[in-house]
């Protein structure tokens, strides 16, 4: 297990979410997309923006938000919780004010709606990233990217 691992939730951008598959092979962190996304998920859906990148990825399926909470469960279950803790423009709690802990799942949502309001209640916290008031959000793959950059700094860098 990665020190974090990165989450997408039926992530709508194929570019994006290669851009962030990307940025996880690079800095050592696993990733699971949970479906419906808004494309193919195939590995070769991903070549044009991840590259060759993509073969140090270890990268999990689910096809729903519940399949996705069963595994996290079962992983649980098994001794090895992992806190699941959004990225959202709604949350109270900077990034840099998390502490994070091996084996958190970093989840970021779909870039046209971010995530229902039940998978905001699903996760252990929320955090967002300070930005100037006029400003909507980042690109999710630039959002992504602080956030894990922030996770792995905490627990003392990349994994591999």
């Amino acid at each position: 297990m990665t020190p974090v691992s990165l989450a997408l939730y039926q992530p709508d951008i194929p570019q994006n979410a290669g851009t962030m598959l990307r940025a996880c092979a690079c800095l050592g962190v696993d990733a699971a997309i949970i479906g419906p996304a808004g494309f193919p998920v195939t590995d070769s859906a991903f070549r044009r923006a991840g590259m060759d990148y993509l073969d140090l990825v270890t990268l999990h399926r689910h096809a729903s938000f519940n399949a996705f909470e069963d595994w996290r469960a079962a992983s649980a279950a098994s001794g090895k919780k992992r806190r699941l803790i959004l990225l959202s423009t709604r949350a109270a709690m900077a990034y840099t004010a998390c502490k994070y802990q091996s084996g958190d799942i970093l989840l970021v949502g779909r870039e046209s709606a971010g995530v229902p309001e039940e998978v905001f209640a699903a996760a252990d916290f929320a955090v967002r990233i300070p930005m100037r008031p006029e400003a909507r959000a980042l690109n999710v793959a630039v959002a992504a990217a602080m956030v894990m950059g922030e996770a792995l700094r905490q627990l003392e860098g990349v994994a591999g």
